[in-house]
């Protein structure tokens, strides 16, 4: 794992913890977070009512509430990436199969079985959506 992942991964985990407590993102980070994992996550905060809305849009037959907090903070990470790359800093924006594919091996480790099969789902829906209206 690179460590721009471990960063991604961080920010993942404390959104998933800002979801499940409703505690300030700032209380939730390492005292050593990095720079980009505090960028991160507070991007995926602020555009969290447009990743939610994409979320629901592509996950057939599921309602946003119905998805496990930290699938859904899975998702967010990578569409942020994917649709407002230059939301957070980093050195060059990750490509948006690079960040599928980060969510995916997320949500292998940590998610239940069926989880990165529904992750790949709705984040490739999202690609495909972006790259047929560009």
């Amino acid at each position: 794992m690179s460590r721009r992942t471990d960063q991604r991964r961080d920010a993942v985990f404390a959104l998933y913890q800002h979801d499940l407590t409703g505690r300030e993102l700032e209380d939730l980070f390492e005292r050593n977070a990095s720079t980009f994992t505090r960028a991160l996550a507070y991007a995926v905060a602020d555009y969290a009512e447009e990743l939610d809305a994409l979320i629901a849009r592509h996950a057939k037959g599921w309602t946003i509430d119905r998805i496990a907090p930290l699938d859904k903070a899975i998702m967010r990470v990578a569409l942020l990436e994917i649709v407002h790359p230059d939301a957070a800093p980093g050195e060059v924006p990750i490509p948006p199969e690079g960040a599928i594919s980060e969510a995916v091996e997320l949500a292998k480790e940590f998610c239940g079985a069926d989880t990165p099969g529904f992750v790949n789902g709705i984040l490739a829906a999202v690609l495909r959506e972006r790259v047929a209206g560009a």
